[in-house]
């Protein structure tokens, strides 16, 4: 499987050089050069297959002959070593859990994935590769999580500073080893450009930078998956199934638009933003216009310059009629937020994070209209990632994980910069070190 730059559709690399670079060398991102539909025998049947058979079909083609068959099973195997539990609100409106990873977010997998694929293509390299990333809360502690003491990889996160959880703050700054943490004085807009300058910046091409962010492929991927997971819970309900994804960066409902295209039955995906309404926008008027990222209390969708959505664009031939046959978008202030998680606590006495709660907004609002198809929103975080904002609002004193537990009261290790000079310092001290260590 070739991939192709969408700045230049002749700008092409393989799986592994894609994976390695992050991003093409004209700044593009890379999209796959053939999408093959399934075949039709493969969902006929995929409730008897394992998560882990299913993950293989849907990966293989994307992947091709660069990694072997056992070895691909083994990374499938290690990324998806937790459970994808379908919770039951109505008849018609199911909550699918992806926080049972170890960072207690939807961003393991393509995280635990990403980790494996670049350990097992470096594994012959001795050269040490930088994975450079902005995070807006989740993304951080899952690659941290996941690249933790990798061989010749070195992880270098960028967060805005103030504007994350307590918890994923902790969960990104206190592994230490290999990863290191920059608390950026700005929004994870600004942290997105500045890991976009270093990678277009000439005097960094002595260091071997890749990002894992969710333009990386082996992020993005994997992350269709679960769309599957979650068809072959409920496929004996014989009716229309559409998704509600909380989305910011818009690799998530990408992937699941990627599998839509693969063949799943899944008859329309709803985009549920926050206050940061760009695609809600541009499907109504038709007018794509980037806008500095507002805060919220669902701070992972605090994103004003989507980077996936160029993706989108491709998978519908940049049509945007096309496009609004498969997705919707809904915006959702942080007032509607909060008093739907307290909705839902009381009515199903079942509690939201935030970026769940807007997940239910969007989906709710769909299913007004369209009363006779079954409703999946994705709960993408464990609500004790967001106390300070949860627990207020239920009145009610939320368990803490064991593993969460341990990490409340190591300290905060980060490095603060408000430039993007300042992170290539950083950048070339690094690797200037790791020279003369070698």
């Amino acid at each position: 499987m070739n991939y192709y730059s969408l700045n230049n559709r002749q700008n092409k690399s393989t799986f592994s050089q894609a994976v390695i670079k992050g991003i093409a060398s004209d700044k593009g991102l890379y999209f796959p050069e053939k999408i093959n539909a399934l075949p039709k025998e493969f969902f006929d049947k995929i409730e008897y297959f394992s998560n882990e058979e299913i993950a293989y079909q849907v990966i293989k083609q994307f992947v091709g002959n660069e990694i072997p068959e056992q070895v691909l099973k083994v990374i499938i195997k290690e990324t998806l070593s937790f459970d994808f539990p379908l919770v039951k609100l109505t008849n018609n409106n199911y909550i699918l859990e992806l926080f049972h990873g170890p960072t207690l977010a939807f961003k393991d997998v393509g995280a635990r994935f990403m980790s494996r694929c670049l350990g097992y293509f470096s594994k012959e390299n001795s050269k040490k590769t930088t994975v450079l990333v902005a995070t807006s809360g989740d993304t951080g502690s899952a690659v941290a999580n996941g690249f933790y003491k990798t061989k010749n990889v070195a992880v270098v996160i960028l967060y805005p500073k103030g504007k994350v959880s307590h918890i994923q703050e902790l969960q990104l700054t206190t592994l230490g080893e290999n990863i290191t943490a920059l608390a950026v004085d700005g929004t994870f807009d600004d942290c997105q450009a500045m890991v976009k300058s270093a990678f277009i910046d000439d005097e960094l091409n002595t260091i071997q930078l890749t990002s894992a962010n969710s333009i990386n492929i082996a992020r993005w991927l994997p992350q269709m998956w679960y769309f599957f997971f979650a068809y072959k819970q409920l496929k004996q309900k014989d009716k229309d199934i559409v998704i509600s994804v909380p989305s910011g960066n818009f690799g998530n409902i990408c992937a699941g638009l990627l599998a839509q295209k693969l063949g799943l039955p899944i008859k329309h995906f709803i985009a549920s933003n926050n206050a940061n309404d760009v695609v809600t926008n541009y499907l109504k008027n038709g007018a794509y216009s980037p806008k500095p990222a507002q805060q919220t209390i669902s701070n992972a969708m605090d994103v004003g310059d989507p980077s996936n959505f160029i993706r989108i664009k491709e998978l519908f031939d940049n049509n945007i009629d096309n496009l609004k046959k498969s997705l919707s978008a809904f915006s959702f202030t942080d007032d509607e937020t909060s008093k739907e998680i307290q909705h839902i606590k009381k009515e199903y006495k079942y509690i939201v994070d935030p970026h769940g709660a807007v997940g239910q907004l969007g989906l709710n609002n769909y299913l007004k209209n369209n009363p006779n198809t079954i409703g999946i929103s994705l709960e993408t975080a464990h609500p004790i990632k967001f106390l300070n904002v949860v627990e207020p609002l239920i009145k009610e004193t939320i368990k803490i994980p064991e593993h969460i537990a341990a990490i409340l009261d190591k300290t905060i290790v980060n490095k603060k910069i408000s430039t993007y000079n300042e992170l290539k310092q950083y950048l070339l001290a690094s690797e200037k070190i790791v020279s003369l260590s070698e």
